[in-house]
């Protein structure tokens, strides 16, 4: 009864720590698709409110829209795609690379959802996942989910991981 327990706490600890990063609240999504992407920012810095969000786009994803959130105010930085994508009213080459959200206040012991729809390629390969980097500014302190697993490892093997979406086959 004890080893239960003890193996329970240990459990609950382990999914405790996993879910203390910016994650998508979708984990997976089709290539080829529109993606509603969803970050779900469970709380601030070490007791101190997050004030700024920002979210790195990766490569085969484009056409990126935020969604307003009122109290914050939205930024984005554009630049030129790896290469150009047909959106169905034209071929685009260039958009958002970055997006943030700012001005706002998340206290430490409050959860909130930042959202944003982008295009993922249809080229993107089934099966690997792509990574969106956050970072999480707060009136005391920085976290950077940032770190991009190596080959054979798992997020779970880092301690700042960057939110994690798998690419599925096409529809």
């Amino acid at each position: 009864m004890i080893r239960s327990f003890v193996l329970g706490a240990a459990g609950a600890m382990i999914a405790t720590t996993c879910l203390a990063h910016v994650t998508l609240e979708n984990r997976k999504a089709p290539a080829g698709t529109t993606y509603k992407a969803v970050l779900r920012v469970p709380h601030g810095c070490d007791g101190s409110p997050m004030v700024a969000l920002r979210v790195r786009i990766p490569d085969g994803v484009y056409n990126v829209k935020p969604m307003p959130k009122p109290g914050w105010i939205i930024t984005t930085k554009k630049g030129k795609y790896a290469k150009p994508y047909n959106a169905g009213h034209g071929e685009l080459t260039e958009g958002v690379l970055e997006l943030s959200w700012s001005g706002g206040k998340l206290p430490d012991d409050n959860y909130d959802e930042f959202v944003f729809r982008a295009a993922l390629g249809d080229d993107l390969p089934a099966g690997k996942p792509i990574y969106f980097p956050v970072v999480q500014e707060c009136e005391k302190g920085v976290e950077r989910w940032i770190e991009i697993p190596e080959a054979g490892k798992k997020l779970d093997d880092y301690q700042f991981p960057a939110a994690e979406l798998m690419i599925t086959p096409k529809q």
